[in-house]
Formats: structure tokens, sequence, C-alpha cells
């Protein structure tokens, strides 16, 4: 059954306006710098800083101890980022429903971040992580509304594309300055926290939204409260693929490349090397990135398909697992980091798009973003812990590859079903 979504409470009229105006160029530039700088917190904390933070504490039990940390932030994320979106949806002020929580959560999560820096034990870490996740996960949700809320149909696979550049820009960034600043984290931290919420306020800023003080407010219960997080999928089954597809293939994707500074150290054999090895391999992967997330974003706009493009991207992510396995060597880890760039590449492109053509809802759209947007940044946060797991088990990282080949499968698997797009 075709899935059609509802026209948002603010009114994009899809028909009524012009494809491109200029409130439109402009938010799809500036998303470009709001994503990079809130995804320089995950590439930085996630890939470097966190990992060597909590190997300075325990180096003998460094896996499984990153992998409590991160495993108890990823399960406060899942639930943080659907109810911002509750309380996003139902905000009314004079600045609109989304920018108080983008440029609050900034804020609260960059005080969070400099909290996290002076953390001297697990226990500290892990609190402080979690206040990151809170903060950020509310910047996350209503920032992913913008899209349904305020871009017209026809250019929303640019703008996801453009979404996605900035959320590898800003992982590459991140990787960047976690690696310069490998023996200073708490600067690192400080740094990070204060370029996410300067950049977050120009957005808002330059980027004003309608106010919302004349909408009516959605009826609450505690009833509807709690089953926030559940969408029906006999009611919406092309949402619970789309989810299902993204949550697959992110996790394949980061259960492979969330581990990297350990797979560099003890697979790849580079030891002390492996962080400023880091940065190399990013600008390596940014190339491929860039080239598939500018061309598949707008190519999927002009020949009006989506799926073709993530069975694609499904490929050359699995592909690329099989390198490391082969050839676990710095030439296999080049070969890795291009080929799995330009599969996730575009998949980011083109995801967004196709999951904003199959919301359930155009007067929860906030919500129903965080829903599915579980399904991207759980996967980033719980893939440390995932992957830690799979190593214990298994006695090596060599059993991470084969389960990311699955996982990337079966994310294009799931696209199949989906009915309301092409």
């Amino acid at each position: 059954m075709s899935t059609t979504t509802e026209p948002s409470v603010q009114g994009v009229a899809e028909q009524a306006r012009p494809k491109m105006t200029r409130d439109v160029k402009r938010l799809v530039g500036g998303i470009v710098p709001a994503n990079a700088a809130t995804f320089a917190i995950i590439g930085a904390v996630t890939g470097i800083l966190l990992p060597l933070q909590v190997q300075g504490i325990d180096p003998a039990n460094k896996v499984a101890n990153l992998a409590v940390v991160t495993s108890i932030g990823a399960l406060v994320a899942m639930i943080a980022q659907p109810v911002a979106g509750t309380l996003s949806d139902r905000t009314r002020s004079r600045y609109g429903r989304r920018a108080p929580y983008i440029v609050g959560g900034a804020l609260v999560g960059g005080l969070a971040l400099v909290g996290m820096g002076s953390a001297s034990s697990l226990v500290q870490i892990t609190i402080a992580w979690v206040a990151v996740q809170i903060a950020y996960n509310f910047v996350l949700g209503p920032l992913s509304a913008i899209l349904p809320d305020r871009i017209p149909r026809a250019v929303r696979g640019t703008f996801s594309a453009m979404a996605g550049l900035g959320v590898m820009l800003g992982a590459f960034a991140g990787q960047v300055l976690g690696a310069s600043l490998a023996g200073s984290i708490g600067t690192g931290y400080v740094i990070l926290a204060g370029v996410a919420l300067v950049t977050l306020t120009l957005f808002v800023v330059l980027n004003p939204d309608t106010p919302s003080t004349d909408l009516e407010r959605p009826r609450f219960s505690v009833a509807d409260f709690l089953k926030m997080f559940w969408v029906d999928p006999k009611a919406h089954p092309d949402f619970a693929w789309a989810f299902a597809s993204r949550l697959l293939l992110y996790t394949g994707y980061f259960v492979a490349t969330g581990y990297q500074l350990y797979i560099l150290q003890d697979y790849i054999g580079l030891g002390d090397g492996a962080a400023a090895m880091i940065p190399v391999f990013g600008g390596i992967s940014i190339v491929g990135l860039l080239i598939s997330t500018v061309v598949s974003g707008p190519l999927s706009d002009r020949v009006g398909r989506r799926k073709v493009f993530v069975f694609a991207s499904s490929a050359l992510v699995g592909v690329a697992m099989l390198v490391p396995l082969v050839m676990p060597t710095v030439t296999g880890w080049v070969v890795f980091s291009i080929l799995s760039a330009l599969g996730f590449g575009m998949f980011q492109a083109v995801d967004t798009a196709l999951i904003s053509e199959v919301l359930p809802s155009g007067a929860t759209y906030a919500k129903d973003l965080g829903v599915v947007n579980i399904a991207a940044t759980l996967p980033q946060t719980l893939a440390p812990g995932v992957a830690g797991l799979i190593i214990v088990v298994f006695g090596g990282y060599a059993a991470l590859f084969p389960v990311a080949l699955t996982l990337s499968v079966l994310g294009a698997v799931a696209v199949w079903p989906i009915k309301a797009v092409r």
C-alpha cells in the first residue's frame, strides 16, 4: 500500500512555491556547516578522543571498557532523539519549533563535553558521555525535521546530499582535530564544543523559522507519549522498511569503522602510530564521499529514483568489507577507505530524501524523524560496543568484516518492499 505524507503544519506547498527559493538555497547551503559541526564531535570523540581516554585509564581492558561506555550512551541516544522530536513538534515560540532546541542542545552539550575532558574515571566518563548524547540528540532531532518542514519534495535529494556531505566533512574534520590533539584531550573537547555552539547558532540566526505561536498544539496524553517510540509497521510498512534499511547499513558500516583506532593499532599493525594515520585515511575517504554524495543526490532527483542508489551503495560497502580480510595492510585499508566511502556517501545522499517521502504524518515530522534517526545515530554510538563484543567472542578483529558485509547487504534488501518510492 502506498504511503503519502500529509502537509506539514508549517505548510510547505509543494506545487505553489518555486523549487529553489532564496530561503531554500540558504538552507541547502547552511545544512553543510551545521551538520559538519555536530558530526565532528562524533568523528573526534568516538573515533579518537574517547578511545584514547578509555585506553589511558586501563589499557589492558580497553576493548571491553569502551564497549560499556558507548553502549550506555547509545541506549540514552535511542530515547533522547524521539523525545526531542516530540517536544519540538509541540513547542510554540516566536522562533519557531526547532530553533530553541538546536541552540539549547548545543549549549548544554558543549558544557557536557568540557566536563568530559576533566573526567578521570570510567564512571565520570560515562556520565559525561550520557549528557553529551542527550544534548546533541536534542540538536539532531529538530535539525533533521527541517527537511520535511521547509524543503520542497523536488529538491529533497539535493538537500539530503548536502546534509550527508556535512556529516562526512564533519566526521573527517573531527578525525583530524582528534588526531592533532591526541595528547591534549581536554582541549579537543573544548574546541569541539565551541565550534558547534557558534555554528549552530549562526545557522538558526541566518535561517529564521516561521513563528509557531499561532499554531494549534497537538493533543497530548501520557499514553501517546509512551507510544512515540513505536510506529506500527502494519499501518506504515514503508516507514518500517526504511527504518530497517538505515539501521542495517549504518550498523554494518560503523561496526568496521567505529573501531578504526584499535583496528589500525592491533590488526593492521601500526601500533602507537595509528592515531596519526587516521586523518590520512580520512582524507582518502573524503574524496570518495565527496564524489558519490554530490553526484548521487542531485542525480536521484533528476531520474526520480532512490532505490537503485541504495542497492549500489550496499554493493560497494559489501565489497569494501572483503578487502581487509584478504589484505590486512596499510594498502588494504586505503582500498577499503575508498570503496566504503563511495558506497556510504551514495547511501547518505539519497537515504534522507527517501525517508522524508514515507513519513507517517505531517503533524509529527520531528517525532517520526527522531524515531527513524535512531537508525542513524544508534549505530554510530553503539558500533564500538557491538564491535567489542564481536572481537571478544570471536577472538580477533577479522570477524568484524563478514558481519559488516552481511548487515550491508540486508540493508539493501530491506529497501525492496518500499512501495511509495521508486
